[in-house]
This record gives structure tokens, C-alpha cells and sequence, in this order.
């Protein structure tokens, strides 16, 4: 995918995200940009990774860090979590200028952000780590997917883990009936 259509679907979320109460760090950019490409397939193409809190793409981080070079977002203060992005006029004028593509997957990036905005950052984990977990380990019981990501990350425990691939189960069914 081109660059400034990506910068848009980005754009995107992260609007929609604060939309939905979402203070937007980057960790929850991060796990719902995530669960966009690799859940429903938003064709972002961001290299993930299985890092410290779950799935992480450098590529995403540093994407992020050009859209604030160029004024595309902004960033603001959230002591003592972190800084908080947000669209800037400019961003805000480039979702504007293709309308094709923030219509293209709004549903999927307002559905996303709905489920994920409010959450914290150790339920992201857990869930982000599911999928990631899911789709590495395809066909393999929900038990043995749970005792992998205990496996992986100790300070889940088992039966956290199982709720975590049921949570990802249930969003999407509920993303198929809605």
C-alpha cells in the first residue's frame, strides 16, 4: 500500500480512536492498528513483531514519527503515561483529500476503536498477544494456544490467556453480525 493512503488509514484510526474516548498513546495505536491488518486485513503491510507488551511494528513507530515531522499529528503530554497523539489540521486535511480510502475501512477502524479504546494497556497485551499466538499456532487447541502464550509471557496466566482467545473469538463474530 502507498504511503499516504496508509498515513490516511492511520489518520483514521487514530480520530477514531479519540472519538471513542481513546487518550491515544501509542500502545493502543500500536495493538489496534494490529488487530486492523491482521484480523480484518486493512493492507497496511506494517512488519510485526512479538516484543515486550505484545506485538509491536518499528515500521508503525516510525511512521508515526514522520506524520509528526510532516504535521500530520500532534502530540501532547499525558503525565505521567505518555505522550497522546492526535490529527492536526493538516492530517485531518489529507483524510480529506481521499475520501475513497478512510470510507473504504471506516467500519473496521470505528469497530476497532470502539472495542479497544477504553481498554488498558495490559488488557491490549493480552489480547494482541492472543491473536498473535492464534495465528502462529493455526489449528492448535485453544489450550495449547493459552499455555504458549503463558509460555511467552509468564505474567499472563493460563486461564487469562484462554479468556484472551475467547475475547478475540467473540469480537469476530460480533464484527460478522454487525
Amino acid at each position: 500500500m502507498e504511503s499516504i493512503k496508509r498515513q490516511v488509514i492511520l489518520l483514521s484510526l487514530i480520530e477514531s480512536m479519540k472519538d471513542n474516548g481513546s487518550w491515544c498513546g501509542e500502545t493502543h495505536i500500536q495493538k489496534s492498528m494490529y488487530f486492523l491488518q491482521t484480523m480484518f486485513l486493512v493492507p497496511t503491510d506494517f512488519e510485526y513483531i512479538l516484543y515486550k507488551h505484545g506485538p509491536f511494528s518499528f515500521e508503525l513507530r516510525d511512521s508515526l514519527g514522520d506524520m509528526r515531522g510532516n504535521m500530520l499529528v500532534e502530540l501532547s503530554s499525558r503525565i505521567p503515561y505518555g505522550p497522546s497523539y492526535r490529527s492536526s489540521k493538516t492530517g485531518r486535511a489529507l483524510i480529506d483529500r481521499y475520501p475513497k480510502t478512510s470510507k473504504l475501512y471506516k467500519r473496521k477502524i470505528d469497530f476497532i476503536a470502539k472495542q479497544f479504546s477504553n481498554l488498558g494497556v495490559a488488557d491490549l497485551e493480552r489480547i494482541a498477544t492472543a491473536l498473535y499466538v492464534t495465528i502462529e499456532e493455526k489449528g492448535r487447541t485453544m489450550e495449547a494456544r493459552a499455555q504458549r502464550i503463558h509460555d511467552i509471557k509468564p505474567h499472563i496466566p493460563v486461564i487469562a490467556a484462554q479468556k484472551a482467545i475467547q475475547e478475540i473469538e467473540k469480537l469476530s463474530k460480533e464484527y460478522a453480525s454487525n
